[in-house]
């Protein structure tokens, strides 16, 4: 069973910066694209950035283009978030997931797309 956990989030000011990360244990975690969602309260879950199964092909909401980045290391089962100039409405509950298929170039923009979730880190931006 694929399991996920998300660590990294936190309080921060406005202009801040945090780098979320995602353990996951699985056998074949360098198989699977893999995505990082969040939710705010009163919101809809949406997607925040996605990453092929390779790493080589990355793809940003709007809303976070030019302030997110996000990465992997497979060899250690690895994804991450790296979240610059954070603002206000960044806030929100932090999920990563991974990709229901194998070898998809790219992380999937549809949440019903990933079959497996981590429970969510809480990063809050102060204005």
């Amino acid at each position: 069973q694929v399991q996920l956990v998300e660590s990294g989030g936190g309080l921060v000011q406005a202009g801040g910066s945090l780098r979320l990360s995602c353990a996951v244990s699985g056998r074949y975690f360098s198989r699977h694209a893999m995505g990082w969602f969040r939710q705010a309260p009163g919101k809809e879950r949406e997607f925040v950035a996605g990453i092929g199964w390779s790493g080589g092909n990355t793809d940003y909401a709007d809303s976070v283009k030019g302030r997110f980045t996000i990465s992997r290391e497979n060899a250690k089962n690895m994804l991450y978030l790296q979240m610059n100039n954070l603002k206000p409405e960044d806030t929100a509950v932090y999920y990563c997931a991974q990709d229901s298929s194998e070898f998809r170039g790219r992380g999937p923009a549809a949440e019903d797309e990933y079959n497996f979730w981590g429970q969510g880190t809480q990063v809050t931006v102060s204005s």
